[in-house]
């Protein structure tokens, strides 16, 4: 019996997401095929091959998988699934929306952003906003798991490649969804969940004159910004750059906590930063309470001093 890996890509390269996926199959001492869905993919296909820990690559090449949509997927990786023993992926928007419906077709249960692989039936995942650690044993036949992925170190590559096998279905998939349209956005600062050091903006940035600042101070540092549910509340950035329980889990070496005054959701989404630097007016704001170190006073002026 082996553990399957469902590649998250965009048809042109695998997601970052991935590695530290196929890092933590590993764990299960068995063989590990990646499963690559989607169109004209070769690329990626090539690059899940040259990942260490891979035996095997599936792929299915189709026009009807180019978008990854869950209900056009779900049916075809439930039956590959049906012979494996354990089934990983990402605990990302792509394997939020996708893990919960395999494990409902294949009549198993679903254990979520695991941080800690004990053995093959027992698992480690945070629970209460992640200021508890719960731990859990399943006795399904098929583990269906998504993984927290800072909590994971990422793969590393390998000089020869692994076999590559082709899987042939049918190019049409009936669904009552439609891929409709996709709306990017594009970023000039490193990417959030994999940049090595991330501002954080709250709601004690008041004004677009303050991140402007902020924006001079993230060229400086070659830093991604991202932000607190109240900052996205405010409309200083969307949802795309939220941190925190509902939105993106990071895990920077730097991570600069700006005008955030540190609630459970947001905390939940930064713990696993190597150093946190919180800077606040408040000197009772709870970031303090978990930052390396910190720094009291305005918000202006501080990043004034920083930008220089």
């Amino acid at each position: 019996m082996s553990t399957l890996v469902v590649a998250e890509h965009d048809n042109f390269k695998l997601k970052p997401t991935v590695y530290p996926v196929v890092q933590a199959a590993n764990f299960f001492s068995k063989p590990i095929t990646i499963l690559v869905i989607g169109y004209q993919c070769h690329a990626v296909v090539q690059a899940a091959s040259q990942i260490s820990h891979v035996e095997k690559v599936l792929y299915v090449d189709a026009l009807c998988y180019q978008y990854p949509l869950a209900e056009t997927l779900v049916l075809l990786i439930a039956g590959l699934g049906s012979s494996f023993t354990h089934i990983l992926a990402p605990a990302s928007t792509f394997g939020k929306n996708l893990m919960p419906r395999i494990a409902a077709l294949l009549n198993v249960a679903q254990i979520s952003n695991v941080v800690k692989i004990i053995n093959e039936n027992t698992f480690v995942q945070p629970i209460y906003a992640g200021n508890a650690l719960a731990t859990l044993k399943s006795f399904d036949l098929i583990k269906i798991l998504t993984i927290q992925t800072t909590a994971f170190s990422p793969a590393p590559l390998k000089d020869n490649n692994s076999p590559i096998e082709k899987v042939i279905v049918q190019n049409s998939v009936q669904t009552l969804s439609q891929f409709i349209n996709r709306i990017s956005t594009s970023s000039e600062y490193p990417q959030l969940e994999t940049a090595q050091i991330v501002i954080g903006v709250g709601r004690g940035i008041e004004s677009q004159q303050h991140f402007f600042w902020i924006e001079k101070l993230a060229q400086k540092l070659n830093a991604a910004i991202g932000a607190s549910r109240a900052a996205v509340d405010m409309g200083l950035l969307s949802n795309d750059f939220q941190i925190g329980q509902t939105g993106k889990v990071i895990a920077p070496k730097l991570y600069l906590a700006i005008g955030i005054s540190g609630a459970l959701q947001h905390l939940a989404g930064i713990k696993a930063s190597q150093t946190i630097v919180a800077i606040n007016q408040d000197p009772d704001a709870p970031i303090f309470q978990i930052a390396d170190y910190g720094l009291v006073g305005k918000i202006k002026e501080i990043l004034l001093i920083l930008c220089q």
